[in-house]
């Protein structure tokens, strides 16, 4: 057999010791007769692939297993086989079985220094307990290392790491991409269905439908580059401006840290490293996506004037959307749901014929709801002035849209404002009819499709049309009631005998369905009559609205789209690992279909520089994960293509689908098998921590960190309380420090207003209080490389001297340990720099990287070293 590993080297001495583990995957069983060979080389240097043979030795299995404690020394031999040039000890070490005072031949006491990798390998290792095949259908090419570190009782536990690529990173946002397209295809589809508009109208339609096909083009193209790919899983950080890749997130990568421990259960702790959620092909000259889209909020008003539309807020165009949405997703409901109605009337079966005019009765009154709103009233009277041959009345009056009564909010605790009386003449003082409009019905049943030019337009008249639908629906109840009650009249006054006679001679099958079609008709009618005017409503508010925003709002769209794939690719990678390990925990189970989960995005970004734009687009692509539900669904089969999560919706709402294997999926808590959708909390912490966070400090502004510190503990803190509201205590997890919850929340809540610099308390409390709630951690910077290393190994040391009593003595160790193996170079893994090959195998070796701790300089010495470095480079160069 052939093996190559990479070995951990220990200098300082004159007799140096290498130390490694090897494992043997399952498709390369060993058995006692198998004879391994070892071979060991002087690398000079691994980028040349240069190095010097020094010596082999040989032994079999069997040798090993029957040597006293399973350990042999081996003299390794020249190639020659006339001298001996070292000694090779061989150990056997069960893997899962740690005992008391066994493995301790594993290391070796070098000058006061351990050697804690025990092993490491590209394939895990044969008891792989992390990624069985439903993690291997969407985590590929795991890399784990084992540690042993002492215990304060002088015990010895097990830290296996693991990191995993996931194939979510091309998945989700090829499947965004194409909703982007559908969903732009149906906008041009919608304008068009506005019909005959005014010239002026006509032609912005024409200008915004064809810049909706240059966003349409683009897209395609990105999709089918993407469709091309083929190779790893994730995007590297040297790839990140590349324009086919923007929607792929960057170095996207699970990582997870079980620890086993004498007499103690295991435990994992996982945590998803991705890069910063930005447009980096894009750039940050002009900042990100929360300067600029307020800076486009402010700018929108004045293209109202100039292109003589109405100026209408986020907040209603939102709205807007969500009445489009309603519609498409209520009005086919109705019209099935009236067809059923139908056939259980035909076939006469009372208990069918309730319970789908119930539902019926609930799809409808949702559908009315949706439509009651000043919104869709006032536009269907801007989009009756721009129809052709409109005349506006005199300026003398009143204008409707001024006096019209203030609209709801939309939720709770929003606050709504009316349009500014920022109008075309086209639409100030709209009184004068066109024959596009219908006028009011004289009853269910009549329709028109135009009003005459010698009308008014009647303001009231849409007030009518949607009443007409809850009238039709309760003709429709009142009937069915009559019916079924005539129906129970009969039973009770017919004899049992002659009951069947008397239904076929006094009620032929199919009279109750001929009684109750025309009003159902009628209710589809309206329904129909409804949902067309409502839908042209609401198409024209987004018309106006690209109108306003053709200089750069669909490049904003553009932008906002990217940076959303990135974190929603993100976000779906730690839902369904955090799903898949707690399938068993019933606790959890019930948080997760009460409550939700919140999702914790730890940022290591300054606020300097093109940093500030990265983090203004982090902000605000983590925001609108708000939008995103989840579903959990039975899979069709244990097919690793069956078993990919799908996404479906548009931009204002999406729902991920998460498939589970039949077993696991009976397994799951009856709410969640009936696909309740499941709410996450994103929430985001900032704290830069390196040299440019330092001069912002020092001479720049950090309100945007603290303005996001600020808001999302509020939104942390709301989740608590819920939280604490609906699922008792014993549901979340327990940890050895004594802090509860709600103190960590209220030390939390002073950090992120005190003013300190580079205060990673926040960060440490934030991160505490996700594990403590059952969330899941994401750790980001710039490229999820350097910092987010630091981050991820520095709570990793903290997790084990926390929660497994890691002697005091081993912390800096453990840690130095974990860094060095990660970004010491070689072929075995690149912890670090996942994309090495192409950058990481040129760069100098690094043995340590320190505490984030002395990261923290004295801005002083910054400095003096600035001005240091800057006269040298000066006197270097002259």
């Amino acid at each position: 057999m052939d093996s190559c590993f990479r070995i951990l080297k220990r200098r300082g001495t004159r007799d140096p010791l290498f130390l490694t583990g090897v494992t043997f995957p399952p498709q390369c069983p060993i058995l006692e007769e198998t004879v391994i060979k070892l071979s060991v080389y002087d690398v000079k240097d691994k980028s040349a692939n240069t190095s010097t043979f020094l010596g082999s030795a040989t032994f079999s299995v069997a040798d090993l297993l029957k040597s006293r404690d399973q350990q042999i020394s081996l003299n390794l031999r020249s190639s020659d086989d006339l001298a001996a040039v070292g000694t090779v000890v061989v150990s056997r070490m069960k893997m899962g079985e740690i005992e008391d005072g066994e493995a301790d031949h594993i290391t070796a006491d070098i000058q006061g220094q351990k050697c804690a990798l025990v092993c490491e390998s590209l394939h895990g290792t044969t008891n792989d307990k992390d990624y069985g095949p439903r993690m291997s259908a969407l985590f590929k090419n795991p890399v784990c290392k084992v540690y042993r570190f002492q215990t304060v009782d002088s015990k010895w536990m097990l830290v296996r790491e693991q990191m995993a690529e996931s194939t979510l990173s091309f998945t989700i946002p090829k499947q965004l991409i194409t909703l982007h397209i559908q969903e732009d295809s149906r906008r041009i589809q919608e304008l068009k269905d506005l019909g005959e508009l005014s010239p002026h109208w006509d032609n912005l339609r024409r200008e915004v439908i064809t810049r909706y096909d240059q966003v349409i083009r683009s897209y395609q193209e990105n999709l089918e580059e993407l469709d091309k790919l083929t190779g790893p899983s994730f995007k590297p950080s040297c790839s990140k401006a590349q324009k086919y890749l923007e929607f792929i997130p960057i170095n996207l990568h699970t990582q997870r840290m079980r620890v086993t421990c004498p007499r103690k259960t295991d435990a994992f702790y996982d945590i998803i490293t991705v890069g910063a959620p930005a447009a980096h092909f894009q750039g940050f000259k002009s900042g990100g996506l929360q300067r600029l889209l307020g800076r486009y909020e402010n700018e929108k008003k004045s293209y109202s004037t100039a292109y003589q539309c109405i100026y209408y807020s986020p907040e209603q165009t939102a709205r807007a959307r969500d009445v489009l949405g309603t519609l498409s997703e209520l009005q086919p409901l109705i019209g099935s749901l009236a067809d059923r109605l139908l056939q259980a009337a035909q076939q006469r079966c009372a208990h069918a014929l309730r319970d789908t005019l119930k539902s019926l009765a609930e799809k409808t009154e949702q559908f009315v709801h949706a439509l009651k709103d000043e919104l869709v009233k006032s536009a269907l009277l801007a989009l009756h002035a721009a129809r052709p041959g409109y005349v506006s009345k005199t300026q003398t009056q009143t204008p409707p849209l001024q006096t019209r009564a203030p609209q709801m909010p939309s939720h709770p605790g929003q606050t709504v404002t009316e349009p500014d009386a920022v109008v075309c003449n086209n639409v100030a003082g709209a009184q004068t009819p066109t024959k596009e409009e219908p006028p009011p019905p004289a009853g269910p049943l009549e329709r028109q499709d135009s009003i005459p030019h010698h009308k008014e337009y009647d303001e009231e008249e849409w007030d009518r049309v949607w009443a007409n639908v809850a009238k039709s629906l309760n003709c429709v109840i009142a009937l069915v009631d009559k019916l079924q009650e005539q129906d129970n009249n009969n039973q009770e006054s017919t004899p049992d005998q002659a009951l069947a006679d008397v239904i076929t001679s006094h009620n032929p099958t199919g009279e109750w369905r001929e009684q109750l079609s025309p009003l159902v008709a009628s209710l589809k009618e309206c329904v129909t009559e409804v949902g067309d005017r409502a839908q042209k409503s609401m198409t024209f508010v987004l018309l106006q609205e690209a109108v306003c925003s053709i200089p750069q709002g669909l490049f904003l769209q553009q932008r906002r789209d990217v940076v959303f794939s990135q974190a929603l690719s993100a976000l779906a990678c730690g839902f369904v690992m955090r799903l898949y390990a707690g399938l068993e925990d019933k606790g959890f189970l019930q948080q997760l279909h009460l409550v939700g989960l919140v999702a914790q995005f730890e940022s290591l970004l300054s606020t300097y520089s093109e940093e500030i734009g990265m983090l203004e687009d982090m902000e605000t692509g983590i925001s609108d994960l708000h939008r995103v539900t989840f579903r959990i669904t039975e899979a069709k089969s244990d097919d690793p293509a069956d078993l990919q999560p799908v996404v479906s919706g548009r931009r204002d709402h999406y729902t991920v689908e998460v498939p589970l294997p039949q077993q696991s999926f009976q397994m799951i808590p009856p709410e969640l098998r009936e696909g309740k959708p499941l709410q996450v909390y994103p929430v985001l912490f900032n704290v830069g921590i390196n040299e440019q966070q330092t001069i912002a400090e020092r001479f720049g502004d950090i309100s945007l960190q603290e303005r996001i510190n600020q808001r999302n503990f509020e939104i942390l803190d709301g989740y608590f309380k819920t939280l604490s509201d609906k699922v008792p205590s014993e549901c979340l997890p327990c940890f050895q420090t004594q802090m509860d919850v709600k103190e960590l929340l209220e030390t939390l809540g002073q950090n992120v207003v005190t003013k300190k610099r580079k205060n990673v308390e926040i960060l440490w409390l934030a991160g505490t209080i996700c594990r403590r709630l059952n969330g899941i951690r994401f750790t980001s910077c710039k490229s999820a490389k350097d910092r987010t290393s630091m981050s991820v190994t520095l709570e990793q040391c903290a997790l084990l001297r926390d929660e497994h009593q890691l002697n005091k003595d081993y912390f800096i160790r453990a840690l130095d340990c974990m860094r060095s193996s990660r970004l010491t170079q070689g072929e075995a893994a690149q912890w670090d720099d996942p994309e090495a090959g192409s950058v990481a195998n040129h760069k100098p070796a690094s043995r340590h990287f320190y505490p984030i701790a002395l990261l923290l300089v004295s801005s002083h010495l910054l400095v003096v070293w600035l001005i240091l470095s800057l006269v040298f480079l000066l006197a270097k160069y002259q």
